[in-house]
């Protein structure tokens, strides 16, 4: 009896699935990040540089501030970075970010609503299939040339990341890509890393950026045209390398689709509205596509003029044609030092949002929906991007605790001892690596230049560097992160909605980022020795 027993008991558990480690989702991941941030914090001492007339800080000023938190006010500062990190306010006179002030918008309030306004238009726009037919006789047309799209998108994206740092803004290109690259026979990855790698590689080998080469130009002194050549020669190999890494997977997974390091299930319970239309298409393509009726012809256009004015009304013009240095501002306010052209509309996350806001009643009125159905669509495809709204928000209050700890001074004064009396070649390639660690608790290239290069530029004096190859150094760190850092509102926004995991993303790109690395430093080292 016992016999029988235990040999039940032994097929039951083995007749049981076995459970397997499986890597957090992205939101679990960014609060493990948030808290590791926070309790280094505990450990590392306060302190402040003195600052100049413009607010930067001087070369050799720092000293230890007593902590500006006690233990329990610290450990509120965590469990508030995720409201923070939504709509928390930088107190322009104590440098303090919290929700109960008058100040600059330091959370991502304004790329959470973005995302939120895309889902909305994509998903009415989906309703009517308009898109679903467009991609299926854009597919037809692309049967054996799908790397053609690849490599236009990453260069055009890359392009943009380089000139006017585009990297936010591609959030809203997903919808439109993973039902296109699915029915050309390419994984969710390969739309990810299409995406992420053209824009963010783009912002690595900036040439003319003012949110990023402008600032820090202005800070070091010089113009946002000096080193341009060798910002042009990294923008070219960096963009290359990327390009071909991901036409190397891509090419694979066509060929064979088991060789997918994501798969090709969706998660069960968390489909939207691109899923449905990317599903139908691989479920049932067609050699003959659709015709499109007249009003899907009307969604289309639609589409087009809001992604297409999109793209015009965020493109800093004179900045970029005039190539001015100084301030600026890439995600709050999207300001630069240079006065704009009179054509320019200077539009952000407030007006993006109400452009595809609009566009979604839009298109739901020239499709003939009724009231109630374009207001369900629109709540719809608004809670489709909840998970990417969570992951964004979270990125945003890892920065928020090292501001009110008042860390991150530290974190730069221990850059600036550990560059300090480098020889030339040494310098640039440690300006890389110390930048990359600060990259990650500061995203934005415009904060990150106002705080870095101050110190930076009389250090590469010392160490016989000019400072425009300085700056493609610091740039070319700064950009290396945000291709892996889960800080990254791009990198991790993106990922979400392609619903492609971290762990799966950083084991497809991590050799990608040791040649860019490489490619970089060595270039960067020579341009440096023989200055």
């Amino acid at each position: 009896m016992e016999t029988t027993q235990e040999s039940e008991s032994a097929s039951g558990e083995a007749g049981k699935p076995k459970r397997s480690f499986g890597f957090p989702s992205a939101v679990t991941t960014l609060a493990i990040v948030t808290a590791l941030v926070w309790f280094v914090t505990l450990f590392i001492p306060a302190g402040q540089y003195q600052l100049d007339a413009e607010g930067s800080p001087i070369p050799g000023t720092f000293t230890e501030v007593p902590a500006p938190l006690t233990p329990l006010e610290s450990f509120q500062q965590l469990l508030l970075s995720p409201i923070n990190g939504i709509y928390g306010l930088l107190n322009p006179e104590t440098d303090l970010v919290s929700t109960e002030t008058l100040g600059v918008m330091f959370g991502q309030i304004g790329v959470i609503v973005f995302i939120m306004a895309i889902g909305a238009f994509i998903s009415v726009s989906f309703a009517t299939r308009a898109l679903e037919v467009a991609v299926a006789g854009l597919a037809h047309k692309l049967r054996t040339r799908g790397w053609l799209l690849i490599v236009a998108v990453m260069v055009l994206f890359s392009l943009l990341g380089s000139t006017m740092g585009f990297s936010v803004e591609t959030l809203g290109f997903y919808a439109l890509f993973i039902p296109l690259m699915a029915v050309l026979g390419y994984d969710r990855l390969v739309t990810a890393a299409m995406i992420i790698l053209g824009a963010l590689v783009g912002v690595m080998g900036a040439t003319v950026n003012p949110f990023s080469i402008g600032v820090a130009a202005g800070e070091a002194g010089i113009s946002i045209g000096d080193g341009i050549a060798l910002r042009l020669v990294l923008w070219v190999v960096l963009t290359t390398l990327a390009v071909l890494w991901v036409l190397r997977y891509a090419a694979k997974v066509r060929r064979d689709p088991s060789a997918s390091l994501v798969g090709w299930d969706e998660p069960a319970g968390d489909e939207t509205a691109t899923d449905h239309a990317a599903d139908g298409l691989e479920a049932h393509p067609e050699d003959v596509p659709e015709s499109l009726t007249r009003t899907q012809k009307w969604v289309l256009i639609i589409t087009a003029a809001a992604f297409g004015l999109m793209i015009f009304s965020v493109i800093p013009w004179s900045s970029i044609f005039g190539a001015v240095a100084g301030p600026a501002d890439y995600y709050n306010l999207h300001e630069t030092a240079a006065e704009p052209y009179w054509f320019e509309l200077g539009w952000w996350f407030p007006q993006l949002a109400m452009l595809f806001i609009l566009a979604s009643v839009l298109v739901g009125v020239v499709a003939r929906m009724g009231e109630k159905e374009i207001v369900r669509l629109i709540a719809a495809g608004a809670s489709d991007m909840m998970g990417p709204a969570l992951v964004v928000l979270l990125a945003g209050g890892v920065s928020v605790i090292m501001t009110n700890t008042q860390t991150l001074d530290t974190v730069l004064n221990s850059m600036e001892q550990l560059v300090a009396e480098a020889s030339a070649g040494v310098f640039a390639v440690i300006t890389i690596l110390v930048n990359i660690p600060i990259a990650v608790l500061i995203p934005s290239s415009s904060g990150h230049g106002a705080l870095a290069m101050p110190l930076l530029a009389p250090l590469a004096d010392f160490a016989g560097v000019s400072r425009a190859t300085t700056i493609a150094a610091w740039i070319s760190g700064h950009g290396l992160t945000l291709l892996w850092s889960p800080t990254s509102v791009v990198l991790v926004g993106g990922l979400a909605i392609a619903k492609v995991g971290y762990d799966k993303y950083l084991r497809f790109v991590w050799p990608l980022l040791l040649m860019l690395f490489a490619a970089s430093a060595i270039i960067i080292a020579i341009a440096a020795s023989v200055e």
